[in-house]
């Protein structure tokens, strides 16, 4: 008997509904309400969740999140696209999305974890807190 035969209303979550997911905690780090170390706890919670009820649980002792870019000014937006480099950024900025991708940087020994910018695409690349 599946879960759905027994009266158990379980939602399948999927690819674009947990890279949802993730961006909404994602703008809690960007926020301050959560630390680095509480964001890849709930990031992986969420990418290895099968149900929406699953995932919500990465969000439920968090307030409803603003959408992307609404508490970005446009000034400040611009700084930060003039500072790309090689992607690497001092912080992640209102509007990533954060990826569970992570590598060290060769040049410095630095975990670096990677978000994705949704306007344009782009990848940068935020260092992780020692822990």
């Amino acid at each position: 008997m599946t879960a759905r035969d027994s009266g158990d209303r379980r939602l399948r979550l999927g690819d674009a509904e947990r890279d949802t997911f993730a961006e909404a905690v994602g703008r809690h780090y960007v926020d301050g309400r959560i630390d680095a170390e509480a964001l890849t706890a709930r990031i992986e919670t969420i990418y290895g969740a099968e149900f929406h009820d699953e995932a919500e649980g990465a969000l439920a002792d968090l307030p409803d999140a603003p959408e992307p870019g609404a508490a970005a000014s446009a000034p400040r937006r611009r700084s930060w696209l003039r500072r790309r480099g090689h992607g690497e950024s001092e912080e992640a900025q209102p509007g990533w999305r954060p990826t569970p991708e992570r590598f060290r940087d060769p040049t410095t020994d630095r975990i670096m974890r990677v978000w994705i910018d949704p306007a344009d695409g782009r990848r940068h690349y935020v260092a992780e807190e020692e822990r």
